[in-house]
């Protein structure tokens, strides 16, 4: 199983209890917290819903609409080009998926779930006998590091997974609701 796999067996540090409070409200282009008196009530926060990631210049940015909203550095799979085509191949897969899924409690901080495999990769795989992997994530640094935070902001570190820097996970943690389509282009 690859590293980037969602964990679920520990507890989530305190301040991230907070994210998984249901006080977030989304609209159809706003996220607005519903606690009075909160200041984000006056400033909405924008809700993207596309994630386009640009694989050949390490970058992962936010959209809504035509209108871009954020856009942030980031660190692919230790073999980075191509399309991943099996478990092991430390590939970042490319194509159009989904995030699916998000976990306060990985291995990293905070992730946030990609589709892959879809149906076509894994009749490729199976055409080719081999398992087309899984576990591909967005997701922050690893809650115990192996190499100094210079290593993970330059290079290319995860084993298929799409890293950002801690604070660029929370927002796009903030900004990124479950469902939200992910195109990922070479």
């Amino acid at each position: 199983m690859s590293s980037c796999a969602l964990k679920g067996n520990r507890r989530a540090p305190w301040f991230l209890m907070l994210l998984a409070w249901p006080a977030v409200v989304v609209h159809a282009d706003t996220a607005v917290t519903s606690l009075p008196g909160n200041r984000f009530a006056a400033n909405p926060l924008p809700v993207a819903n596309q994630v386009v990631v640009h694989k050949g210049e390490r970058r992962l940015e936010l959209w809504r609409g035509r209108e871009l909203l954020r856009s942030y550095r980031i660190s692919l799979g230790l073999n980075p080009d191509g399309h991943k085509q099996q478990e092991g191949d430390f590939r970042t897969p490319e194509g159009r998926y989904r995030l699916n899924a998000r976990n306060p409690r990985s291995d990293f901080f905070l992730s946030l779930a990609v589709s892959y495999p879809d149906k076509a990769d894994v009749a490729r795989a199976r055409q080719a006998g081999v398992a087309p992997g899984g576990a591909i994530m967005i997701h922050g640094l690893p809650n115990q590091p192996k190499w100094s935070p210079d290593h993970y902001a330059k290079n290319d570190w995860t084993d298929g997974c799409i890293a950002l820097s801690n604070a660029d996970m929370m927002e796009v943690w903030m900004l990124v609701p479950t469902g939200t389509p992910i195109d990922i282009r070479p």
